[in-house]
């Protein structure tokens, strides 16, 4: 899939972006391990210098597995190195932009391990450990909040007393919101078929045109990585194929597909800043993160009575929010400008971290975003709904 990129390839990615970003943009007499390196391993930097096509990265046979890890460890001795000197503020804020964003990439290497798997008609298992099991689903409410202005956004970029943050999700900025309310849990697997069972891929009257005619065209009738064989259900996980859980988050869906389920349904799906200010409410949340190594998002027992569940981890939730620029918004000096603003359009804003994502890297303020098509990822949704004022 083009989306997808090979375990070699994101392992050899972050070591690049050391190497370009740091070494040879603040250590003068430093000198590549392999200069073909800068061409294979660029993702999309334009001002970083020519890159290797994307959907193609799998083709990419050589350098050998050992070979990255040789590269690995040749930028990481030279980082060490560089990190015993004194080091610029300059210096500090590009090298943790290089931190969160390999961590990033751990996120999309499991994905992308994922895809990988599935892809092979064997469906082997990543982890051959018992598969975690949903206990009952909670039980589905709403959740209300009032109208009036909100304040959204990070406070500043790089790393502060209050935690790293983008460029994406700066500056602060103020929301009017009108009284919302929104769902205590992300919507089922046992909802979602009952969409499907209500022939929910089959009416394009719950779809927006361009999602109709991709659920067409690519013959979209269930979830990524539900099977369905002789009228009984299933779904491809780490822990191989499994039957269904219908107890647990209904998750690898499109912006799309959600947005047709919440039409089906009579809701919506909330915006991001109605999201962000719901987010507060269940800041403590621990959440069922990367950490843990459990790579399914399931409800938990000791979940159940809390106000709102998984807003952070387990899986991304879709907002109705395009993926825009804030007020005031300017993406930083250089080629890191282009980490996050080249890619304001086309794409909707996803919030709450996942099963894959380390439990340090996410926040109420994080912006991710894809096109509404994806559905490789850990991404759920959640209901919304404008109450009367």
């Amino acid at each position: 899939m083009s989306d997808a990129s090979p375990t070699k390839w994101h392992l050899a990615h972050t070591t690049w972006f050391f190497e370009t970003f740091v070494l040879k943009a603040f250590v003068p007499e430093y000198r590549s391990l392999n200069d073909t390196y800068s061409f294979l391993f660029n993702s999309y930097y334009v001002q970083a210098g020519a890159r290797y096509v994307r959907d193609r990265r799998g083709l990419i046979s050589r350098p050998s597995v050992q070979e990255v890890f040789d590269y690995r460890n040749y930028v990481n001795s030279h980082m060490m190195e560089f990190l015993s000197t004194s080091v610029s503020n300059e210096a500090e804020y590009v090298i943790e932009v290089g931190i969160n964003h390999e961590q990033q990439h751990q996120e999309l290497l499991v994905t992308d391990i994922k895809h990988v798997l599935f892809a092979n008609p064997l469906f082997p298992k990543y982890d051959t450990s018992p598969h975690p099991k949903s206990a009952l689903t909670p039980e589905f409410r709403w959740v209300e909040f009032e109208e009036g202005i909100t304040s959204i956004g990070h406070a500043s970029i790089g790393h502060t007393a209050s935690g790293f943050s983008y460029d994406n999700e700066s500056p602060v900025h103020r929301q009017f919101l009108e009284r919302f309310a929104l769902a205590n849990r992300p919507v089922s697997n046992r909802e979602m078929l009952d969409f499907i069972k209500d022939g929910g891929y089959e009416n394009p009257l719950h779809w927006l045109s361009e999602g109709w005619a991709l659920c067409q065209n690519e013959h979209w009738r269930y979830p990524f990585y539900w099977i369905e064989e002789d009228g009984e259900w299933f779904e491809f996980t780490l822990y191989g194929k499994i039957p269904l859980d219908l107890n647990a988050p209904a998750t690898h869906v499109s912006y799309y597909e959600a947005d047709a389920y919440a039409r089906w349904a009579g809701y919506r799906l909330p915006t991001e800043f109605e999201w962000e200010h719901a987010s507060r409410r269940a800041e403590q949340e621990t959440g069922h993160y990367s950490d843990r190594f459990q790579f399914y998002p399931i409800f938990e027992d000791s979940e159940l009575p809390t106000d709102l569940i998984h807003m952070f981890g387990s899986s991304w939730e879709w907002t109705n929010s395009h993926y825009s620029p804030y007020p005031g918004y300017r993406a930083v000096e250089g080629a890191l400008g282009e980490y996050n603003g080249k890619f304001m359009a086309n794409q909707f804003v996803l919030r709450g971290g996942s099963c894959a994502t380390p439990s340090d890297h996410i926040r109420s303020t994080y912006r991710n975003f894809f096109p509404a098509s994806a559905r490789w990822q850990f991404s759920s949704f959640r209901l919304a709904n404008r109450l009367s004022q």
